[in-house]
């Protein structure tokens, strides 16, 4: 490891996702063949508010970088800084995915040797179970002045690699960091000029198999370097590194929300033979309450009729019946609810519940069936299928400021009608799709999007 030019490095961040949170500190230490040599770091300006969260692992606060430079000030001077040096960093992939994407915004390709310490740890010291940074700063006996901050971080790396090579043997590091370094081998079905090929961007991706059958679908922020993945570890199912792989497929989005529903939709239309199954076409079920008429039976849910403009009543959305009262039967127990008053028993009490001294006593009157009906309440509301939060239909549109690229996603009571390139076909979406089926995996999707949804994205109402 130490017989090349290294650049240890760490970085803070808005956040976890590379497409839409931002860098706001890197720390680096350079080494050449194991000579130190220099140390540099810099607040940026992520140009967004850090979260609260974030401010407070880190210490970093929206002042501490209003007048520091953006990451585009300070591109040219850092590319320079690290080109030709193998990167070096803990988890490397959240690293160099951040700094490839803040490369990619200014017009540079960034495309070095990388080395993951998590991935090192775990190969040279697979007796011990954790290898996050601070079991490392534990176990080796390191210190770290300033935890969570970038300079201190990368320091910590450069001190790590010094540990290494004095308490294990060098043939065995280095075997290990050649097998980290060594480049993908792709199967001999696919062309050599491949990795080339494939953009770095988000999307969606299948292999194919060499009488077109779908072997694997997936996803990833980076197409590229996830594709590629799939041929370069060792520990890999056989189908990855075999000779079906004759053809590999892909398609780019604009952002997180168009990678995912495309995801679903290739899952759904290939139906690929490594994945697991979506039983998108079986019967879906749900448990209806309400707290006048009574029990949270499960009843199938119509699909094609269903509504969830206004409150539906409904509870979840299981993939069968017993799937459903399974959840009942939990929700009851965890809660203390009567078997018999959420339709899992019939009969006169006690019930089962009782008996298990799970039940809270309705069904032996030590209870009253208002009280009850509240906690019931309370119990289902977890589950409860959410009502569209818009007055209408809605057109999401994410923007890729690397690539410049649009699009709109346009959505309609859990619905996702289409996606539009451009604003002029909205209005088309809106006319001609406006019966598109519920899907629910579109409604998760979503659920989770309205929860926190990426920066880089705006809600935009349609007439």
């Amino acid at each position: 490891m130490l017989d090349r030019a290294l650049v240890f490095l760490d970085l803070e961040t808005t956040g976890a996702t590379t497409q839409s949170d931002r860098i706001t500190e890197i720390g680096l230490v350079e080494v050449d063949k194991g000579r130190y040599v220099d140390e540099w770091s810099s607040l940026v300006n992520p140009e967004r508010p850090i979260p609260p969260l974030i401010e407070s692992l880190t210490g970093i606060t929206d002042a501490m970088v209003a007048e520091a430079p953006t990451f585009a000030d300070l591109a040219r001077d850092l590319y320079k800084r690290l080109a030709g040096k193998t990167l070096v960093a803990h988890n490397a992939r959240f690293d160099f995915g951040f700094l490839q994407n803040e490369f990619r915004r200014v017009g540079l390709k960034f495309a070095p040797d990388v080395l993951c310490t998590v991935r090192l740890s775990r190969r040279l010291y697979p007796q011990e179970r954790r290898h996050n940074l601070d079991r490392l700063i534990e176990r080796h006996g390191l210190v770290c002045d300033n935890r969570h901050r970038a300079l201190a971080d990368a320091r910590v790396l450069w001190n790590f690699t010094q540990c290494i090579h004095q308490d294990l043997d060098t043939v065995e590091i280095h075997k290990a960091v050649a097998d980290q370094l060594k480049k993908p081998q792709l199967p001999p079905g696919l062309p050599a000029d491949l990795p080339d090929r494939i953009p770095e961007v988000p999307g969606v991706y299948a292999f194919y198999s060499q009488s077109n059958v779908a072997l694997h679908v997936g996803k990833s922020a980076n197409l590229r370097a996830r594709v590629l993945s799939h041929f370069s570890s060792d520990k890999r199912p056989a189908w990855r590194a075999s000779a079906q792989i004759c053809r590999v497929e892909w398609e780019v989005a604009v952002g997180e929300l168009g990678m995912q529903i495309r995801h679903l939709r290739w899952l759904k239309r290939l139906q690929p033979l490594h994945n697991s199954k979506p039983r998108h076409e079986e019967e879906l079920w749900s448990l209806q309450w309400d707290p006048v008429d009574g029990p949270s039976i499960p009843v199938p849910v119509d699909t094609a009729g269903l509504d969830l403009s206004g409150a539906s009543g409904l509870h979840g959305m299981f993939r069968s019946r017993r799937t459903a009262l399974n959840a009942l039967r939990k929700t009851a127990d965890e809660h203390g609810l009567c078997h018999l008053a959420t339709g899992l028993q019939t009969g006169r009490g006690p019930c089962l519940g009782y008996q298990l001294k799970h039940c809270h006593g309705l069904c032996v009157g030590r209870e009253s069936a208002i009280a009850h009906s509240m906690r019931m309440m309370q119990a289902l509301h977890a589950l409860r299928m959410r009502d569209w939060p818009h007055s209408g239909p809605i057109g999401i549109r994410e923007y890729d400021a690397m690539t410049g690229r649009t699009e709109i996603h346009v959505m309609d009571r859990w619905r996702h009608l289409g996606t539009a390139d451009a604003d002029a076909d909205l209005q088309d979406i809106l006319q001609t799709r406006s019966d598109a089926p519920f899907d629910a995996g579109i409604y998760r999707i979503l659920v989770q999007y309205f929860k926190s949804s990426p920066r880089d994205s705006a809600i935009v109402a349609l007439g």
